[in-house]
């Protein structure tokens, strides 16, 4: 098929991004949307996941085309920016023919970013609709935007000792196979680079002059039942591989490979980890091979998320 290369995520047909953020509250909405549908799956590897629809990616349920996948702040409370969605949606006629109305498919899940910036403010309707609205430019940011306005890793021991993060992406293409991926970074763990294997990001020591590592201070405190909570990385692999909404649940649970490469501690019972799989195209493709693919933009994604975000690290504490 021959040698994978990097492109841009707006290279992937079908697919458009869009942001919208409180930057003095630090939360904020990322809406990926499916101009002509899309089969989606989804791989739940953490305990406290906040989520709308999932069980539409589930291979048991009808096979109905989702029109878009919501990456959000606000816990819980951001649920309410997937009502935005749809309505944007509704209001150009896209969604699931009842025969009464056409319903918009609508996934959606929440990273915790209360403990940073407001915990009063979260991802409402009006901010899931602006969401949408910016993807019609479909000039997509990463760093501290969208739904990694508020992310935040290495929280074992408080915000106090954690770091910035942020939402990244990466996309590649492998012959006419194309693998895109997004991910809000919001890790109880330490975050490592894929290829060298250095902490990129994570628990600072109390004086926030180096590092700690998180596997070792849980160690120590494992006898604790009141681990700091706040936590979940969520993400989206986006294909042009024609693949059924079951397949897609497998490349979906093969991207999350990636959290075990680059965070850790990873899927423990503090986070929600999350990461939808998206077929939108009719690109003829092996599973494992797109699965190993998924998995390696993810990385990167993650690798990004940690490094591009314009926030210091002080400025949460």
């Amino acid at each position: 098929m021959g040698v994978v290369k990097e492109i841009s995520i707006t290279q992937i047909r079908g697919l458009r991004i869009g942001n919208a953020q409180d930057e003095e509250a630090m939360t904020g909405v990322t809406v990926l949307l499916f101009d002509q549908g899309a089969r989606v799956g989804v791989d739940i590897s953490g305990g406290g996941p906040a989520s709308r629809e999932t069980p539409l990616a589930s291979p048991v349920t009808a096979d109905n085309p989702v029109n878009a996948i919501v990456l959000s702040g606000g816990s819980a409370f951001g649920l309410a920016a997937g009502d935005g969605v749809m309505r944007y949606l509704e209001e150009r006629g896209i969604g699931y023919e009842t025969g009464c109305a056409k319903v918009p498919l609508v996934c959606q899940s929440c990273i915790y970013d209360l403990g940073c910036g407001r915990a009063d403010v979260r991802p409402d309707a009006a901010m899931g609709y602006a969401a949408c609205v910016d993807a019609e430019k479909n000039h997509p940011a990463d760093g501290s935007v969208g739904g990694g306005t508020g992310a935040t890793v290495g929280k074992l021991c408080g915000m106090e000792r954690s770091m910035k993060s942020g939402m990244g992406f990466h996309a590649v293409s492998l012959g006419s196979l194309q693998m895109a991926a997004v991910v809000v970074v919001n890790a109880l763990g330490d975050i490592y680079d894929p290829d060298s294997g250095k902490k990129l990001a994570g628990l600072l020591t109390a004086d926030r002059q180096g590092f700690s590592d998180t596997c070792q201070e849980l160690y120590q405190i494992s006898s604790r039942t009141d681990l700091f909570n706040s936590n979940t990385t969520i993400g989206a692999v986006v294909t042009n591989g024609r693949f059924s909404k079951a397949e897609m649940n497998k490349i979906a649970a093969m991207a999350g490979n990636a959290y075990a490469r680059c965070i850790r501690p990873v899927g423990t019972m503090a986070d929600g980890d999350t990461v939808y799989g998206a077929s939108t195209g009719e690109v003829e493709a092996d599973i494992n091979v797109a699965g190993t693919l998924a998995a390696e933009v993810m990385a990167q994604a993650i690798r990004k998320a940690v490094g591009q975000t314009h926030i210091s690290p002080e400025s949460i504490s």
